[in-house]
């Protein structure tokens, strides 16, 4: 079976190989592309109520034994000290340098179990890192649903659905036969959905207050069907909200989904983790899109300072992968910090106008998420002089305008205006990509999260801390 570091040695640079990607447009599978339209299931997250589905585009990693807390532990940077049961945690693992692998939520279910959910590469690590090391710990792994599933029927462990927005609480108390315990942010409890007990979240994902329930895949149909008959009974227009509207909630909360796993290079453990990822597998099938293009892989690599979880690394612990390069970072101080780009309406008009045009359009800007990569990376200058990287974007019904998650030097201030280059600077064999030329659009630096009700009303996290 090939390896990713045998797919590597095709290409001159990993930036090539992932420049040059065949996966096409990624794909949130299963959950159909709207259920009414994507700009009323945008506004129910601020106006009324919104459905999210979650049981299809993300991993779980179910995570059991005798020493399951300290694998967890040594393998990301969170401290386990008060990781109670009951409890949910944004777990991130970094590598031996200090660079972002990705992120999942992780949920502690008994003293020896947890479950963890989230996209793929984080899942990839811990199913490593239990192979390569001497841990008394076993590992379920659930992957995704199928991006293109072909109409076959598709199976999970669980069902995983969201309720949130300022009218939510009123399905709760319907579904529940009365109010609902008093649960904190991240933290779990039990609730009724009909005649079933369920686990809940208190979370927040787009920014507005509600709960993540999930079960048994085989109770799927009838949590939904109890969700929506509750809703009505309790005269909430709850909107189900589609694959589309779905990856966009996040630009107005603050969270950056995709960054690129630092793990092209190093020795060592990386270099074993490279021969033990398949050639098929995200890592190696996954796209890197955007203007910015560096024959240097870990240009494109984050550290959790720069995401904003710095707060959360458990400096105490006797010893965690990655700790080492991380108190490196902290003492140098970090050169990045994440912000919101809002785009200038003008200059967004503009690209889309030359799409109506004769002769190279510029890049298409597709509503309302142009997700044409796994990992995306547009440069943000400031004259000539490249100050900032966009990460992930999208349009907000909500907001009026498009706007980016990314970073920017640390100098650079809230109210800043800066140009973002859109669009590939030459030809890639990327198949999500059309022909086109690129185009600046002026952005205004502005506060993560974005929106006033996440900024506001986020329990003390790593949204709110990024934000100060």
């Amino acid at each position: 079976m090939p390896s990713l570091n045998d797919a590597m040695k095709k290409w001159n640079t990993p930036v090539e190989m992932l420049r040059n990607s065949q996966a096409g447009m990624y794909v949130y599978p299963v959950v159909t592309p709207e259920f009414q339209n994507w700009r009323n299931e945008q506004a129910a997250w601020r106006e009324s109520a919104v459905l999210f589905d979650q049981s299809h585009h993300m991993d779980e990693v179910i995570v059991e034994g005798p020493q399951a807390t300290e694998f967890l532990s040594h393998h990301g940077i969170n401290s386990f000290a008060n990781f109670d049961l009951n409890r949910a945690k944004h777990f991130v693992p970094v590598t031996p340098n200090g660079h972002v692998i990705g992120d999942h939520i992780i949920f502690r279910e008994r003293e020896d179990k947890y479950i963890l959910v989230g996209r793929a590469p984080t899942s990839n690590w811990l199913m490593f890192a239990a192979a390569w090391g001497k841990w008394n710990v076993r590992l379920r792994h659930d992957p995704r649903s199928p991006s293109r599933p072909e109409g076959e029927r598709v199976l999970r462990e669980h069902y995983r659905y969201q309720i949130q927005g300022p009218e939510a609480y009123k399905i709760f108390e319907k579904m529940n036969g009365g109010p609902i315990p008093d649960i904190k942010f991240f933290h779990v409890d039990w609730i009724n959905i009909g005649s079933k007990k369920v686990q809940a979240l208190r979370h927040g994902m787009s920014g507005a207050p509600g709960l993540e329930v999930w079960g048994p895949y085989k109770d799927k149909d009838y949590i939904h069907s109890v969700i929506l008959e509750s809703a009505k009974e309790a005269g909430v227009n709850i909107v189900q909200c589609g694959s589309r509207a779905y990856s966009t909630n996040t630009l107005e909360s603050g969270w950056i989904p995709s960054p690129l796993p630092g793990i092209y290079t190093g020795d060592g453990m990386l270099a074993d983790y490279r021969d033990w990822l398949g050639a098929d597998m995200y890592e190696a099938a996954g796209a890197i899109g955007g203007s910015f293009v560096s024959d240097n892989i870990e240009d494109y690599y984050v550290n959790p300072f720069e995401l904003g979880y710095d707060f959360y690394i458990g400096w105490k612990k006797d010893d965690f992968i990655g700790k080492a390069a991380l108190e490196k970072i902290k003492a140098q101080g970090a050169h990045r910090k994440k912000v919101t780009f809002e785009w200038n309406r003008e200059d967004v008009l503009k690209v889309i106008a030359s799409g109506f045009e004769e002769g190279t359009p510029y890049k298409w800007i597709d509503f309302p998420q142009p997700n044409y990569a796994s990992s995306s990376a547009d440069m943000v200058m400031q004259g000539d002089q490249m100050v900032g990287m966009s990460m992930f974007n999208g349009y907000s019904w909500n907001e009026r305008c498009m706007l980016s998650l990314g970073v920017v030097h640390k100098d650079v201030q809230v109210g800043d205006v800066l140009t973002l280059r859109w669009g590939e600077p030459d030809d890639t064999a990327k198949t999500s990509t059309e022909k086109h030329k690129q185009a600046e659009i002026r952005v205004r630096v502005s506060p993560t999260p974005y929106a006033k009700e996440a900024r506001e009303n986020y329990a003390d996290s790593w949204r709110t801390k990024a934000a100060e």
